[in-house]
C-alpha cells in the first residue's frame, strides 16, 4: 500500500457522507440549539448533539449513495461517486453507514436525550428509505414531501438543549421545508437530462422547465412570506426582519430571472444563491438573537450533575 492509498481510501469515505451537505444540516441544528435557550446553552448538549446530529446525516448520505448506486452510475454529476466508480463495494458502505447510525444514536441517546435520538432517527429514515427507496422513484413531488427529512435538524438542535420541540423550533423546520423545492428544482432544472436518463420523475422531467420555473418562483415568494413568521410571532427582531427581507429580494431576483433566464448557468447560479441565502438567513436569525435588548449575558451554563 502506497502512502497516499489510505489518503485516498479516507476520501471515498468522507464523500460518502456528503460532507457540503451535511455542514449545512449541522449548521441549521447548531442554530437551533443556540435560539432555543437566552444566552449560550449548556455545552454538554451542543458538542454532543452537534456529534450525533453530524453523524447521522452522514449515515443517511452513506445509505442514499447505496441505494442510488445504479442511478449515479448513469447521471453524469455522480458517475464518480465511491460505489459506481468501483472504489468501494455495497458492503464496505453498508457496514460505514450502520457504523455511523448506530455510533450515532448512542451519542444522543446516552449524552444528550432519548426524544432527540427518536427525532434523528426518524428523519434518517426519512431521508435514506423513505425519499431515497421510494419518494425519488414515485412522484415529481419527491422533494417537497421528502423536505421534511432535510428541514429536521434545526427542530434536533433544539430539542437536544430543551428536551421538548417548541413553537419556533417548528418555525425554523418550515423556513427549511419551504425553502428546499426552489433550491433543489434550480439544481434539476440544469440536471434535467440526467434525471431522465436515471429515469428519476423530477419535476422538469416530468412536467418541463417552464412548469418548473414557475413552481420555484411561487416557492419562493411563500418562502419569503414563511421568513417573516419569526418577527410576527416575536421569535425575532427588526435586525433579523431586514435581512429576511433583504436576502428574500434577492432570491426573488434570481427566481423571476429564472422564467426567461440569460445562460444555461443561470439556474445552477440560482442554486448556488439558494445555500447562501439559506446560510446567510440563519445567521441573521442567530445575530438577532444575541442583539436583542435585555439578551442575557453570554456565559456557557452546565447542567447539574
Amino acid at each position: 500500500m502506497t502512502a497516499s492509498q489510505p489518503a485516498l481510501i479516507f476520501a471515498q469515505y468522507l464523500e460518502l457522507t456528503k460532507p457540503k451537505v451535511v455542514a449545512l444540516l449541522v449548521f441549521t441544528a447548531v442554530v437551533g440549539m443556540l435560539l432555543a435557550v437566552p444566552g449560550l446553552p449548556p455545552w454538554q448538549p451542543v458538542v454532543w448533539g452537534t456529534i450525533g446530529i453530524g453523524l447521522a446525516a452522514g449515515s443517511a448520505a452513506a445509505i442514499n449513495h447505496l441505494l442510488d448506486r445504479r442511478i449515479d452510475a448513469v447521471m453524469a454529476r455522480t458517475l464518480h461517486r465511491p460505489l459506481p466508480s468501483g472504489h468501494l463495494g455495497t458492503r464496505q458502505v453498508l457496514t460505514f453507514a450502520i457504523t455511523l447510525g448506530v455510533i450515532a444514536m448512542l451519542v444522543l441517546v446516552f449524552l444528550v436525550n432519548l426524544l432527540t435520538a427518536v427525532l434523528t432517527f426518524a428523519s434518517l429514515i426519512g431521508y435514506a428509505v423513505i425519499y431515497t427507496a421510494y419518494l425519488k422513484r414515485a412522484t415529481p413531488q419527491n422533494i417537497v414531501i421528502g423536505g421534511a427529512a432535510g428541514a429536521a435538524p434545526p427542530v434536533l438542535g433544539w430539542v437536544a438543549v430543551t428536551g421538548e420541540v417548541h413553537a419556533h423550533a417548528l418555525l425554523l423546520f418550515l423556513i427549511v421545508f419551504v425553502w428546499t423545492p426552489p433550491h433543489f428544482w434550480a439544481l434539476a432544472l440544469y440536471r434535467r437530462e440526467d434525471y431522465a436518463r436515471a429515469d428519476i420523475p423530477m419535476l422538469p422531467v416530468i412536467y418541463g422547465e417552464t412548469f418548473t420555473r414557475w413552481h420555484v418562483l411561487f416557492y419562493t415568494v411563500l418562502l419569503v412570506i414563511v421568513t417573516v413568521l419569526p418577527w410576527l410571532t416575536g421569535m425575532s427582531g427588526l435586525f433579523y426582519l431586514g435581512g429576511a427581507l433583504v436576502l428574500g429580494a434577492g432570491f426573488l431576483y434570481y427566481a423571476v430571472r429564472l422564467l426567461d433566464p440569460p445562460n444555461e448557468q443561470f439556474a445552477m447560479q440560482t442554486f448556488g444563491y439558494s445555500i447562501v441565502y439559506l446560510m446567510a438567513l440563519f445567521a441573521f436569525l442567530l445575530l438577532d438573537h444575541y442583539l436583542l435588548p435585555g439578551a442575557p449575558e453570554l456565559v456557557w451554563h452546565f447542567r447539574p450533575e
